[in-house]
């Protein structure tokens, strides 16, 4: 299948459930550019989108651009192993990472300009994903992530972190060619 876009090398071990679009994958490893924000699930992307673009449109040393990639992904900050920052209220905050191109690592990438914007290599990992249409809202993830949980107890996997969300497409794309999906590592 052709992307528009650059994503991530993975290969597919087993299907799952193919009615429910369930994969067993292992991914290569890759570069991220994330950045931590307050508030909730909802918003989260919306309060990131223009930190990380500001980064790779230009946004560091050496004012170099970089392509933009996917997927976009969002995880509560429990699940990344990054610096903390001063909670909300209500307690939220989120992990919103862009995917580097190919071939850059947090090593060679530009440094960023603005502080926030953290670079990470992510390791080759194994992990059970569902892909669905639509858009976010908490009533699609959470049927998804029903899924997704269901049918990996049922092939007896168990989960070694908790659920990340991510999306493909750009916002004008129409709710039924959205894709998004939710990735849970495996032990």
């Amino acid at each position: 299948m052709s992307h528009a876009v650059e994503e991530p090398d993975y290969t597919v071990e087993r299907t799952l459930d193919a009615g429910n679009a369930i994969e067993l994958r292992r991914y290569a490893g890759y570069a991220v550019a994330e950045v931590t924000v307050p508030g909730p699930a909802d918003s989260a992307g919306n309060t990131a989108f223009p930190i990380l673009a500001g980064y790779i449109f230009g946004g560091n040393q050496g004012s170099r651009k970089l392509a933009m990639t996917a997927p976009v992904t969002q995880a509560p900050q429990k699940l990344a192993m990054t610096a903390p920052v001063t909670q909300t209220a209500a307690g939220d905050n989120h992990v919103v990472q862009f995917v580097l191109p190919k071939g850059v690592t947090a090593e060679n990438a530009p440094v960023p300009n603005d502080a926030r914007v953290r670079l990470r290599d992510v390791p080759p990992r194994r992990l059970a994903a569902v892909r669905f249409s639509g858009f976010w809202n908490q009533a699609n993830y959470a049927e998804h992530l029903a899924k997704l949980t269901a049918a990996m107890r049922a092939a007896g996997l168990q989960p070694a972190g908790e659920p990340v969300l991510s999306r493909y497409n750009p916002p004008i794309t129409p709710w039924f060619l959205r894709r998004n999906e939710i990735w849970i590592d495996l032990a």
